[in-house]
Protein backbone atom coordinates (compact mmCIF):
# COMPACT_ATOMS: atom_id res chain seq x y z
CA UNK A 1 0.00 0.00 0.00
CA UNK A 2 2.69 2.51 0.96
CA UNK A 3 4.56 1.48 -2.35
CA UNK A 4 1.17 2.68 -4.26
CA UNK A 5 1.00 5.66 -2.05
CA UNK A 6 4.57 6.90 -3.15
CA UNK A 7 3.85 6.29 -7.38
CA UNK A 8 0.48 8.25 -6.67
CA UNK A 9 2.46 10.78 -5.02
CA UNK A 10 5.58 11.21 -7.64
CA UNK A 11 3.17 11.10 -10.44
CA UNK A 12 0.81 13.55 -9.34
CA UNK A 13 3.31 15.87 -8.51
CA UNK A 14 5.84 15.43 -11.21
CA UNK A 15 6.06 18.57 -13.48
CA UNK A 16 4.21 16.87 -16.80
CA UNK A 17 1.16 15.83 -14.36
CA UNK A 18 0.57 19.34 -13.45
CA UNK A 19 1.63 20.88 -17.42
CA UNK A 20 -1.34 18.41 -18.30
CA UNK A 21 -3.39 19.66 -16.24
CA UNK A 22 -3.26 22.98 -17.19
CA UNK A 23 -3.64 22.28 -20.78
CA UNK A 24 -6.63 20.41 -20.44
CA UNK A 25 -8.70 23.29 -18.37
CA UNK A 26 -6.89 25.94 -20.46
CA UNK A 27 -8.33 23.07 -23.86
CA UNK A 28 -11.47 22.92 -22.09
CA UNK A 29 -12.43 26.64 -21.12
CA UNK A 30 -11.15 27.90 -24.61
CA UNK A 31 -13.42 25.57 -26.60
CA UNK A 32 -16.00 26.72 -24.49
CA UNK A 33 -15.94 29.84 -24.66
CA UNK A 34 -15.13 30.21 -28.56
CA UNK A 35 -19.19 28.91 -28.97
CA UNK A 36 -20.51 30.53 -25.49
CA UNK A 37 -23.71 32.28 -27.70
CA UNK A 38 -24.75 29.46 -30.30
CA UNK A 39 -22.98 31.70 -32.92
CA UNK A 40 -21.42 29.19 -35.49
CA UNK A 41 -20.67 31.88 -37.99
CA UNK A 42 -16.70 31.85 -37.67
CA UNK A 43 -16.81 27.88 -38.22
CA UNK A 44 -19.38 28.39 -41.35
CA UNK A 45 -17.01 31.09 -43.12
CA UNK A 46 -13.88 29.03 -42.52
CA UNK A 47 -15.65 25.66 -44.51
CA UNK A 48 -17.16 28.07 -46.87
CA UNK A 49 -13.59 29.64 -47.28
CA UNK A 50 -11.77 26.33 -47.74
CA UNK A 51 -14.42 25.22 -50.13
CA UNK A 52 -13.56 28.19 -52.51
CA UNK A 53 -9.91 27.64 -52.04
CA UNK A 54 -10.39 23.53 -52.94
CA UNK A 55 -12.35 24.45 -56.21
CA UNK A 56 -9.65 26.80 -57.14
CA UNK A 57 -6.77 23.82 -57.40
CA UNK A 58 -9.28 21.07 -58.69
CA UNK A 59 -8.72 22.48 -62.46
CA UNK A 60 -4.96 21.99 -61.82
CA UNK A 61 -4.88 18.55 -59.75
CA UNK A 62 -6.99 17.27 -63.14
CA UNK A 63 -4.29 18.53 -65.71
CA UNK A 64 -2.04 17.17 -63.48
CA UNK A 65 -3.44 13.51 -63.34
CA UNK A 66 -3.52 14.23 -66.69
CA UNK A 67 0.30 14.53 -67.23
CA UNK A 68 1.03 11.52 -64.94
CA UNK A 69 -0.95 9.37 -67.09
CA UNK A 70 1.00 10.30 -70.25
CA UNK A 71 3.87 9.86 -68.41
CA UNK A 72 2.84 6.61 -66.76
CA UNK A 73 1.63 5.64 -70.44
CA UNK A 74 5.46 6.60 -72.27
CA UNK A 75 7.35 4.78 -69.46
CA UNK A 76 4.87 1.82 -69.70
CA UNK A 77 5.56 1.24 -73.13
CA UNK A 78 8.93 1.62 -72.92
CA UNK A 79 8.80 -1.31 -70.37
CA UNK A 80 6.80 -3.11 -72.20
CA UNK A 81 8.64 -3.04 -75.66
CA UNK A 82 11.84 -3.85 -73.79
CA UNK A 83 10.52 -6.57 -72.22
CA UNK A 84 8.78 -7.83 -75.39
CA UNK A 85 12.77 -8.01 -77.07
CA UNK A 86 13.97 -10.33 -73.92
CA UNK A 87 11.64 -12.47 -74.37
CA UNK A 88 9.93 -12.31 -70.91
CA UNK A 89 7.38 -14.26 -69.73
CA UNK A 90 5.25 -11.45 -68.23
CA UNK A 91 4.94 -9.39 -70.85
CA UNK A 92 1.15 -9.68 -70.46
CA UNK A 93 1.12 -8.48 -67.24
CA UNK A 94 2.80 -5.71 -67.55
CA UNK A 95 0.62 -4.37 -70.25
CA UNK A 96 -2.40 -4.98 -67.90
CA UNK A 97 -0.53 -3.17 -65.09
CA UNK A 98 0.65 0.04 -67.12
CA UNK A 99 -3.30 0.15 -68.97
CA UNK A 100 -4.50 -0.38 -65.68
CA UNK A 101 -2.22 2.37 -64.29
CA UNK A 102 -3.48 4.83 -66.63
CA UNK A 103 -7.31 3.64 -66.88
CA UNK A 104 -7.49 4.66 -63.03
CA UNK A 105 -5.55 8.31 -63.61
CA UNK A 106 -7.81 8.73 -65.94
CA UNK A 107 -10.88 7.72 -63.92
CA UNK A 108 -9.25 9.71 -61.06
CA UNK A 109 -9.46 13.17 -63.30
CA UNK A 110 -12.38 12.80 -64.51
CA UNK A 111 -14.53 11.60 -61.22
CA UNK A 112 -12.41 14.47 -59.22
CA UNK A 113 -14.35 17.58 -59.84
CA UNK A 114 -17.73 15.63 -59.54
CA UNK A 115 -16.19 14.77 -56.21
CA UNK A 116 -15.79 18.19 -55.13
CA UNK A 117 -19.04 18.93 -56.97
CA UNK A 118 -17.96 21.65 -59.52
Amino acid sequence: MNKIKRIAKSLFTSQRMKMLALMLVCGTAVTFAQNAAGDYTAGTNALSTVTDEIAMYVPYVVKLCYAIAGVVAVVGAISVYIAMNNEEQDVKKKIMMVVGACIFLVAAAQALPLFFGI
